[in-house]
């Protein structure tokens, strides 16, 4: 009997030995987006922000991703819960325009009338940056990491009452 409990104990030891497949580890925007679904449909579970917070979150959101100033970034309009905003193209003095709504506590944005057809779309894939943000009374903090895994940290400060004109 004892010779066979331990054989059965050899038998499992080996059988925890096998060897495990290496799936190459995400990347750092991956990691960061793990929650968020990657596509161009709405958000699963969308957080609804009222009209005067999701201006402020995508004004803030606009400017940190593209290097902007607060004051440069124009919500034009509404569209349920996507804002459309406009600002002036640093290199030729036009007007880049984009789209931008929440998905959890995620600034997720597409580019409007891009030359290129395929960069129309939804940032939220892997390789994209992924702007987290913190709403805190005015001051709106938003977190980029970028698909490297560098970082960089923004806070606004944007009045409500600013937002509900």
């Amino acid at each position: 009997m004892r010779a066979h409990a331990v054989m059965f104990g050899t038998v499992v030891a080996l059988a925890a030995c096998g060897e495990r497949a290496n799936s190459p580890a995400p990347t750092p925007a991956e990691t960061v987006s793990a929650g968020n679904p990657a596509s161009d449909a709405e958000a699963s579970v969308p957080v609804v922000l009222t009209a005067a917070n999701l201006r402020r979150v995508c004004r803030a959101g606009l400017a940190a991703i593209h290097g902007q100033g607060l004051q440069d970034i124009q919500i034009d309009g509404l569209e349920g819960q996507v804002a459309n905003a406009s600002w002036r193209a640093p290199v030729d003095g036009g007007r880049r325009r984009a789209q931008c709504r929440v998905d959890g506590d995620i600034v997720t944005w597409k580019p409007v009338g891009a030359t290129n057809p395929a960069q129309d779309r939804w940032m939220n894939q892997s390789g994209d940056p992924v702007a987290r943000f913190v709403l805190d009374g005015d001051a709106i903090t938003i977190n980029t990491t970028l698909p490297d895994g560098s970082t960089a940290t923004e806070t606004y400060s944007v009045a409500a009452e600013q937002e509900a004109r």
